[in-house]
């Protein structure tokens, strides 16, 4: 039995801040291995990348969730008693009351949805002397979420919502004065979630049977409980905050389409495979962009992995954004190449931008169809509905920023209707 390799150093923390994308498939370069142990946060933990670690990672054989993720990610972005947290039987059986909602015709409303606002938005766009497509997007995903699930949302808190919602994801992994705004946020919006999953439960509201509030509402535990009202805000949220956090893909879709001139035109001209050529442009966006650099497991029991030996108790890292780059998955891997997609494999441990495995047993995130739904309606709808123009060259993104956002958000100007 191998001894995992260790790193030199007392604790990664700061390494693994100043290089969040890169630090565990840099270093794991450096020991010659997918894994390595070192400490964060103080913390034994052994970081992994690549394909044939993801498939441990989400095989739920040997790691649990419960526990792993740092309190101060718990407290901002995911919240406390949501899905992400369970393991086992109790994981499959709340995934059933997401996968519900995911049905084709739900997901197509939804677009429908973002796509009758985006047109609608037009018009004031074409009035406005800039427009920054980041915060423009929050706000009508905002609206968009809300909508689709059933939530009210006056017009008088839509900026208000958008902002909580925002900062859940925004500030997640920040520190100071950030992190504490964004555990603010997070207190205000699931206590507003959950009075919006009593109104529903008492009668004031009676929303449609498909809706995710009318199912997150009247959702029962494997006991036949009602889930409680605080768990079922988590969930509810859990279903409005990664819509809104799409808004980070969208900015940075928006920003590859103008480093990659080519491929603007290719989404304007190739009307014969439109679908398949919008589905491999924003599949390339969210292998190659980045959004959060890792997830976390905790070890349940003592097992052997390739000859390693991991130990109960020791918390695991999944190197996110290397095994989407991983170059014996990916031919050039840090190229803009969405044409690469035609040929995928769609082995579900080789692209993993939003969770690996299975959508309906592992800790696959079902909401990646919205995702991928929402970008592609975006992207169709800057190429073909409207011309504009950009007053400043986008430049790279700072990997330090967790999620990395555009510059300014992608600024644009002179909006017209083509």
């Amino acid at each position: 039995m191998q001894c995992i390799p260790r790193i030199k150093g007392f604790d990664s923390t700061l390494a693994l801040l100043k290089n969040p994308y890169g630090y565990i498939s840099k270093s794991s370069g450096t020991v010659g291995a997918d894994l390595f142990e070192t400490r964060v946060l103080l913390q034994r933990t052994i970081c992994m990348t690549g394909p044939a670690a993801a498939q441990l990672f989400y095989e739920q054989q040997h790691l649990c969730r419960e526990g792993a993720m740092p309190k101060r990610i718990q407290k901002t972005l995911l919240g406390e008693g949501g899905v992400q947290s369970l393991d086992g039987a109790a994981h499959k059986h709340r995934k059933q009351m997401f996968l519900a909602l995911m049905a084709a015709d739900r997901i197509a409303q939804l677009q429908d949805i973002f796509g009758y606002l985006l047109a609608a938005e037009v018009e004031e766009w074409m009035k406005k002397p800039r427009v920054v497509l980041y915060d423009e997007m929050k706000t009508m995903l905002t609206k968009s979420a809300c909508e689709w699930s059933g939530v009210p949302l006056p017009v008088a808190e839509v900026a208000l919502r958008s902002h909580q919602l925002v900062a859940l994801y925004e500030d997640a992994g920040a520190v100071a004065w950030r992190h504490w705004k964004a555990r603010l946020a997070r207190s205000r919006v699931e206590r507003w979630a959950a009075e919006v999953v009593m109104s529903v439960r008492n009668g004031d509201l009676q929303p449609r049977a498909e809706t995710a509030i009318h199912v997150i509402a009247h959702w029962r535990d494997m006991e036949g409980a009602l889930l409680p009202a605080e768990v079922a805000a988590v969930e509810l949220l859990n279903i409005l905050r990664p819509i809104v956090a799409v808004s980070v893909f969208i900015a940075q879709a928006a920003h590859a389409l103008h480093h990659n001139p080519a491929w603007h035109q290719k989404l304007r001209q190739n009307e014969e495979k439109q679908e398949e050529t919008l589905e491999n442009f924003v599949q390339e966006v969210r292998r190659l962009y980045q959004f959060f650099p890792a997830v976390a497991a905790r070890v349940q029991h003592d097992f052997s992995w390739q000859g390693y030996r991991f130990t109960k108790g020791s918390r695991v890292l999944l190197d996110l954004y290397g095994t989407n780059t991983d170059p014996r998955t990916w031919n050039n891997p840090k190229a803009f190449m969405p044409d690469r997609f035609s040929a995928w494999s769609k082995d579900p441990y080789t692209f993993i931008p939003q969770g690996g495995g299975s959508h309906q047993q592992n800790h696959r995130c079902p909401g990646e169809w919205i995702t991928i739904s929402l970008m592609k309606t975006f992207c169709d709808f800057l190429v073909n509905a409207i011309d504009y123009e950009l007053p400043t060259k986008l430049t790279q993104l700072c990997t330090q920023d967790l999620p990395p956002i555009p510059q300014r958000g992608v600024v644009i100007r002179n909006v017209t209707l083509r």
